[in-house]
């Protein structure tokens, strides 16, 4: 017992976690006068010993030894305790133990050995014989573990040389709760203290009593028998304790073997000396320390070979993925620090075969271990068996689903390719490029990394270069290398995610934008090559890359959660940048735009630049000049291009530059007044001129492409800027009018007049919400009536982009309406009737889930690859806009079920898109989403029973389909079922009433014709909670109102959902009798399986059955997160009488609340666990190599 002054009382839950053990005399341990396991022969001795056991438990608190110390009373503790409280008692409590060795070994190793014990959180005691006769060599092997059920104790008896230990402890310590496991800020640093405890123990003993032959054989001895044990606790703490001794006594083997060398050279030296000055009792001392040495080198490496052969071998493979991790982790930790000794093949191939593991955990283990020892060049030579042998392995692992583990071995990688000459092949080295575009950004940067050491920086100069070989493939310059790798990786619209990846290696010769634009500018390179016109679009789009990325200081779109939160120095380098980027391209980019002004996909990159300014820079530095360029060259593009990117990065950049508080927007301002007011007069004229050549019956193809081009200008800009003042509205509404009335507009000209007509009508609604004048919001009245229409007709002959145009139009209404806008409440009778929502639906259903016939089979295997890529693009953004309606309210949610229906089908399609729309609904209204679920399965049912000729065919591949697609509904709801409890209930009372809709007689005894669609609803029987699934069983009893005589297999779907929803005996019997007569006649239950009884059903009824009752029992026994008490479980049922679509019966409520609660958390679709023997046991084998 250790002594510690007045610290005992404070420990967290000393109450809760003190092992209360029984340190007995030396003699009497020696006398084996002790109560063990092999002595309880009578029930009168087993019962004494449960006592004596409750009796220590109870009486914990007042066994503290007391005793003077200065004058002081001070409680001692135990080593447990003081090893929980923090290292900085960690040394004295060595030094003491070490004494009390010293003075008394036996009773200091029991109490180090109740450490041990209690550390796993075993509340029990330990007691102890001394194994001294020979002939009792059978007991070692015939060590126990076994449960004693009269006493209720558990008892682990096992060897721990010379003495035969016998641990007992009460049952409930398999409940998976000891130290190691515990959260809380004071068990999260237990773990630490308890390997510190281990290494200062072996470090004090490292110099006396470590090589006595008692000591740390016992303690082998001891941990080797905890971690043969079945319980989990003992396993894990008893391996983390050999696995951390086996370090420390590796790391005390380095030291004894250089003492042994230093001994050894220095006997050499005085044999060497002349006889004359050679003492022999020198040589003979320096003799006695290298033999000294050398036995103690031999003492550390039979301890080190014992606890890896015992302990080790045993539990590298536990079934527990951390005691493997332990395993593994220090594995590689033995082979840093004593390479000599661990590091070989015999070791080496543990490492290799733990990167197969299926636990992330493990496997990141050994991936830090390997970094450890590649990181150092002077092991890699060790290394080369190994490396052949799992190279493959580690190239793949970059593909891991685990992110950390991808990270770590992308890293570990990178180390093999800087140590280990030739190790990846080219091959290998172009696949791992690719990991630069991955949407997990470590591993990205990682790879980043790879791609910079390997290709980018001067040491890659010559390394293996991308493929192809390039006409710089072989450039010393890294910006080409970068432009070539980007072009031969053939993946041409990610430059911001490659740049993005290598932002952290690469960042001082990406933000070089001197030396880009130099190279853009100049017409020939010096060497005489120039740039090919790939290869400068590839350098314009790094440039805007690189820009936005020093501008923006986060993550491009995809790759990253959120946006990143700068410190205080992240925030500085932003703004330096930015005022870099300014000064650099203001007077730049005007020559850019100039020299590649007829270039649309190189101008709309450039044309993005000034949107990152710091636009303060143009007046304080007095550049005003260069702006009347900037403006001058974006003027002469707009009137150039009609390409919709050059459109649309041109008025967002003029939406920037005229921002109303900086200095620079009168001058702006002005020069985008002159340009819209020069493209509103080229569009008047145009449809001027359209409306004289007798309404457009006469227009050639260049007066139709000039329209175009002039209403897509207009429309861009009108996108970010308010025109309203040039009245475009009766421009384009006249022109749509007249498609509607004479249907001879060509079909180029009709989306940008859509989009000019709702830009119009978005910035009137935008000035009726802050002015509201009466006048206006009469006249927008008006407007959106015509819109409608005209929406409406577009719609009908199958316009997608009128459709998308309508959806975000209604979801804009309804969005003012939540806002509860008082004019814009007006608006809303323009919002979708009955006849436009079944518009909508039908063209969602023609344009998105329409299947192709053969014809267009052949013309979709026609298309390559990204063709068919936008096409699903443009079904998805249709859906997406259409589920946008739903999920706001603007469409009824009824409409949903149409969608649900596709779930199945389309789900590597459109399964994230319908199923983050049905946990909207769900959360908007969870009583509607659910009768919109049972509605999707209600029609497919009818749809089903209408295509078969008579009775519903089980086996069929449509009704297979329609079960599968009810149980992936079921799985969305989770695992709370007290949260989805309201709506489960209700597909179960709409499922019960649709399937005994029908009904011949109304009495119930004619087979009702959806009785089928039980066998549906039955696989939501596994989401209700115990009182839920009585009061289901009650609600079907009212459809049946006598016994029937069940013949044939009609009744089966009866059958099964009835045994669904029954749990036991005892439940069945007060189900039946607080409602109607069952039908069935009596059931009885069995403690393993449900039996229907032979009145009414015949023998092939009850045999199918049967068979299905396991796994019916499983699903019964899944019990709610919150249901562990009987008090919360019957305000549950007082919440569920409030809340359900039905009542429950009066009787039924009594006999619910006379029953116990007898179930934990379990997992929704397994199998109920036994919780009274929670065990893990290691079911593989060790193979004990040599």
């Amino acid at each position: 017992m250790i002594a510690e002054p007045n610290t005992a009382s404070n420990l967290p839950s000393q109450k809760e976690n003190a092992v209360h053990d029984e340190i007995l005399p030396e003699s009497a341990v020696r006398n084996g006068s002790c109560v063990r396991n092999g002595n309880l022969r009578t029930p009168r001795d087993k019962r004494k010993v449960r006592e004596q056991h409750e009796n220590t438990r109870s009486s914990s608190s007042s066994r503290r030894v007391s005793r003077l110390q200065n004058g002081e009373v001070v409680e001692a503790v135990t080593l447990f305790e003081v090893v929980s409280m923090g290292k900085q008692a960690m040394q004295c409590v060595v030094d003491d133990w070490v004494e009390a060795y010293k003075q008394d070994r036996n009773v200091a190793l029991l109490d180090l050995i109740n450490f041990f014990i209690q550390c796993s959180g075993c509340q029990g005691m330990v007691t102890a014989e001394m194994f001294q006769s020979l002939h009792k060599k059978d007991v070692m092997q015939k060590m126990t573990e076994t449960f004693d059920e009269e006493t209720g104790l558990q008892y682990k008896k096992f060897m721990a040389y010379p003495w035969i230990l016998t641990v007992t402890w009460p049952v409930d310590m398999d409940n998976e709760d000891y130290p190691l496991i515990r959260t809380g800020p004071y068990w999260k640093k237990f773990k630490a203290n308890f390997c510190e405890f281990i290494a200062v123990l072996v470090q004090q003993c490292q110099c006396s009593i470590l090589y006595d032959s008692y000591l740390v054989d016992t303690v082998i001895s001891l941990l080797t028998g905890l971690a043969d044990s079945m319980v989990r606790a003992f396993r894990h703490t008893s391996t983390l304790a050999a696995m951390k001794l086996l370090t420390v006594i590796a790391s005390v083997h380095l030291n004894l073997d250089v003492n042994k060398h230093n001994a050894q050279r220095l006997c050499e030296v005085e044999k060497r000396r002349r006889s004359g000055k050679r003492t022999s009792y020198r040589l003979g001392r320096l003799e006695r320390k290298r033999k000294e040495c050398e036995h103690k080198v031999l003492e550390m490496q039979n301890m080190m070979n014992a606890l890896f052969k015992g302990i080790f071998l045993n539990r590298y493979r536990d079934v527990i993925p951390e005691i493997r991790a332990i395993c593994v982790e220090e594995a590689g930790n033995w082979m840093k620090m004593y390479p000599d000794g661990f590091l070989n093949d015999s070791y080496l191939k543990y490492l290799g075969w733990m990167l197969y593991d299926k636990q992330a955990e493990v496997r990141l283990k050994c991936l830090l271990g390997l970094q450890s020892i590649y990181g150092r060049k002077e092991l890699v030579s060790r290394m080369d068996l190994f490396t052949s042998r799992f190279k493959d392995r580690i190239v793949s692992m970059p593909l891991d689903k685990d992110h950390e583990v991808a990270v770590q071995a992308m890293k570990l990688l990178m180390l093999m390719s800087q140590n280990c000459e030739n190790v990846l092949s080219a091959e290998d080295c172009e696949m791992l490029y690719q990991f630069v575009y991955a949407t997990h950004r470590p591993l990205a940067a990682a790879a980043g990394e790879f791609l910079y050491k390997r290709l980018l920086s001067h040491e890659g100069d010559e390394e293996v270069k991308p493929k192809g070989g390039g006409k710089f493939g072989a450039s010393t310059d890294p910006l080409k290398r970068l432009i070539c790798f980007f072009l031969e990786s053939e993946l041409h619209k990610h430059v911001a995610y490659l740049i993005d990846s290598l932002w952290d290696w690469a960042g001082k010769f990406l933000k070089d934008w001197e030396r880009m634009t130099t190279l853009l500018l100049k017409n020939t390179e010096e060497d005489g090559e120039a740039l090919s016109d790939a290869q400068e679009s590839v350098l314009i789009e790094i440039i805007l890359a690189t820009v936005r990325e020093a501008a923006e200081g986060h993550p491009p779109v995809g790759r990253g959660a959120a946006k990143k939160i700068l410190s205080v120095k992240e925030k500085k380098i932003q703004l330096e940048d930015c005022t870099k980027i300014t000064e650099h391209f203001i007077m730049v980019l005007p020559q850019l735009l100039a020299k590649y002004s007829t270039d649309a996909q190189k101008v709309a990159n450039l044309l993005q630049i000034p949107q990152y300014y710091d636009l303060d820079v143009y007046t304080t530095g007095h550049l005003e000049k260069h702006l009347d360029d900037l403006l001058r060259e974006m003027k002469d593009i707009v009137t150039k291009h009609s390409d919709v990117s050059v459109l649309e990065a041109s008025s967002k950049t003029y939406h920037v530059l005229c921002s109303e508080e900086i200095a620079i927007y009168s001058q702006a301002d002005h020069a985008r007044t002159q340009l819209v007011d020069e493209l509103m007069g080229q569009l008047s004229q145009i449809l001027d001129g359209f409306w004289q050549k007798e309404e457009g019956n006469c227009m050639d193809a260049g007066e139709i492409s000039r329209m175009h081009s002039a209403l897509r200008r207009v429309a861009a800009f009108h996108n970010a800027h308010d025109l309203t003042k040039w009245n475009l509205y009766d421009k384009t509404s006249k022109l749509l009018v007249f498609e509607m009335e004479h249907g001879s507009l060509p079909a180029l000209m009709i989306l940008p007049a859509l989009q000019c007509t709702y830009f119009s009508l978005l910035w009137q609604l935008a000035a009726v919400l802050e002015k509201s004048p009466k006048e206006t919001l009469s006249v927008l009245r008006r407007e959106l009536r015509c819109f409608s229409q005209i929406c409406m007709f577009f719609l009908h002959h199958k316009n997608k982009d009128a459709f998308m145009i309508l959806c975000d139009w209604m979801l804009i209404l309804s969005h003012q309406d939540s806002n509860n806008n008082g004019e814009a409440i007006g608006l809303m009778g323009y919002l979708p009737s009955t006849s436009l929502q079944e518009k909508l639906l039908v063209f969602i259903q023609e344009h998105v889930f329409m299947e192709e016939g053969e014809e267009g089979k052949e013309e979709e295997e026609r298309k390559d690859e990204s063709c068919r890529l936008d096409d699903l693009h443009k079904k998805r953004s249709l859906l997406a806009a259409y589920c946008k309606l739903i999920v706001y309210n603007v469409v009824e949610m009824a409409a949903a079920a149409e969608i649900y229906k596709h779930y199945m089908k389309t789900y590597n399609d459109f399964g994230d898109i319908i199923k983050e729309t049905l946990s909207r609904t769900r959360h908007n209204n969870k009583i509607q989403s659910a009768k919109t679920l049972i509605l999707c399965l209600q029609q497919l049912f009818q749809a089903h029973a209408e295509s078969q000729d008579s009775n519903v065919d089980f086996s069929s591949a449509s009704f297979i389909n329609m079960k599968e697609l009810a149980r992936r509904f079921s799985l969305t709801f989770g695992w709370d079922q007290v949260k989805s409890r309201d709506s489960v209930t209700m597909i179960h009372k709409e499922g019960i009433e649709f399937a005994f809709q029908g009904a011949a007689g109304g009495d119930g005894k004619c087979l009702p014709p959806n009785l089928s669609f039980l066998l549906i609803i039955g696989e939501f029987s596994n989401k209700l909670l115990k009182p839920d699934k009585r009061l289901v069983y009650a609600y079907l009893q009212r459809y049946i109102r006598a016994p029937l005589p069940y013949r044939g297999d009609e009744w089966h779907p009866l059958i099964w959902y009835r045994n669904s929803l029954l749990l036991n005996e005892d439940e069945e019997s007060s189900v039946i009798s607080s409602s109607v007569e069952c039908p069935v006649g009596t059931s009885k239950m069995s403690s393993f399986k449900r039996k229907l009884s032979n009145g009414s059903l015949p023998e092939t009824s009850q045999n199918e059955a049967a068979s299905k009752a396991p796994d019916l029992q499983h699903a019964s026994q899944l019990a709610s997160a919150a249901g562990k008490s009987r008090k919360r479980l019957k305000s549950q049922e007082i919440h569920l009488q409030k809340h359900l679509p039905f009542p429950c019966p009066a009787r039924l409520q009594r006999s619910y609340c006379k029953d116990k609660i007898k179930t934990e958390d379990i997992s929704e679709l397994g199998p109920a666990e036994d919780t009274t023997e929670d065990v893990d046991i290691d079911v593989l084998d060790a193979d004990q190599d040599s």
